[in-house]
C-alpha cells in the first residue's frame, strides 16, 4: 500500500518541480525579451537622431542663413566699440527685445540653435537654470 502512494506522490512532486522550473524559465525569457526590445528601441532612437543630424547638416551646405545670423549677431558686437552712440544703440535695442513677447524671444533662440546645429547643447543646457 505504501508503494501505491509513493508513485503518485513522486509524480505530483516531480510535476510541481517541473512547473516551478518552467515558470522560472519563462520569467527569465521574459526579462531577456524585454531587454532585447529596450536595446532595439535605444538603437533605433540613436540611429534616427544621427540620421536627422546628417540630413540637417546636408541641408545647410548651400544655405546663407548661417552667414546671415553671424553677421546679425556681429552688429551689436561691433557697435559696442564705436563709442557712446553705438553702445547706446545696442543697449536700447536689447531693451526693446526684452519687451518682446516670450514666444518671440524663444523663437529667436530656436532659430539660432537650429541654424548652428546646437541641438545637443540645447539638451545639455535645458536642465540648468540661469542665475
Amino acid at each position: 500500500m505504501l508503494q501505491a502512494l509513493i508513485g503518485p506522490l513522486t509524480e505530483l512532486a516531480g510535476g510541481w518541480l517541473k512547473g516551478k522550473a518552467d515558470a522560472q524559465a519563462a520569467a527569465a525569457n521574459l526579462k531577456l525579451v524585454e531587454a532585447e526590445a529596450k536595446a532595439t528601441i535605444m538603437k533605433s532612437a540613436a540611429t534616427s537622431e544621427a540620421e536627422w543630424e546628417k540630413i540637417m547638416a546636408q541641408g545647410t551646405m548651400n544655405s546663407w542663413k548661417d552667414e546671415y545670423l553671424v553677421l546679425l549677431f556681429s552688429i551689436p558686437l561691433i557697435l559696442c566699440f564705436t563709442g557712446d552712440w553705438g553702445r547706446t544703440t545696442v543697449a536700447e535695442g536689447f531693451a526693446a527685445l526684452e519687451q518682446m513677447p516670450e514666444w518671440y524671444q524663444y523663437t529667436l533662440g530656436v532659430i539660432v540653435a537650429s541654424s548652428f546645429a546646437v541641438r545637443s547643447a540645447t539638451k545639455f543646457f535645458g536642465g540648468k537654470k540661469n542665475g
